[in-house]
């Protein structure tokens, strides 16, 4: 099986539910589990995460309420941005500094991203090393976080421990544990809470 498979999904598969949101993978058999988010803003709306298309996924949205717009958190997960943006006639939320993301993308970009609409996420700009960069996304009210690649879960790296911890290429740059899209909140299990909670050298 192939690290990412670029063809276009024939199923999906949810990999975390709770009552705000879901995360799923349109190709569950790829080893590289990237992972699609869809998250409950502030106002009831549904804003995408780096999201993936696939059959019947809009079914599954639409029981958490309307699309509002699409976030691209990383140069590399532009994804189905514009498949959606399409779908829903919403903009997409990409900083500038993710110039290789902005240039791929033909759909409507809204500048401002510090506070993404009513979606309750700020985002920050994380450069673990020179040369990479990536939008970390968190709001305040139900201590959501989401990050695209620099924390991951993926077994395939030997700095995660305990369920979480640093991808492959930070592991050796970060002393904090910082699957290709990660998202921690209520429904995180015990574990990778206290793992974020407790920063150790890897």
């Amino acid at each position: 099986m192939p690290i990412y498979n670029r063809c276009s999904a024939s199923e999906y598969e949810v990999v975390d539910r709770w009552d705000g949101g879901i995360g799923w993978l349109a190709h569950p058999n790829e080893t590289g589990h990237r992972t699609s988010h869809a998250v409950v803003g502030e106002d009831g709306g549904v804003w995408l995460i780096d999201p993936i298309d696939a059959p019947r996924i809009d079914e599954e949205l639409s029981t958490f309420g309307d699309v509002r717009g699409v976030i691209v958190c990383s140069n590399y997960h532009v994804r189905g941005a514009d498949v959606f943006a399409a779908r829903y006639d919403v903009p997409v939320y990409c900083p500038p500094w993710l110039s290789r993301g902005t240039s791929q993308l033909d759909a409507s970009i809204e500048p401002e991203t510090n506070t993404v609409g009513t979606s309750g996420f700020e985002l920050r700009r994380c450069r673990p090393f020179p040369g990479w960069s990536e939008a970390i996304a968190y709001r305040g009210f139900d201590e959501t976080l989401y990050v695209p690649d620099v924390l991951g879960t993926s077994r395939c790296s030997p700095w995660v421990k305990s369920g979480l911890g640093c991808t492959f290429y930070a592991g050796s740059h970060h002393p904090r544990p910082c699957s290709k899209g990660c998202l921690h909140n209520e429904s995180s299990s015990d574990t990778a809470k206290e793992s974020l909670r407790t920063p150790r050298r890897l």
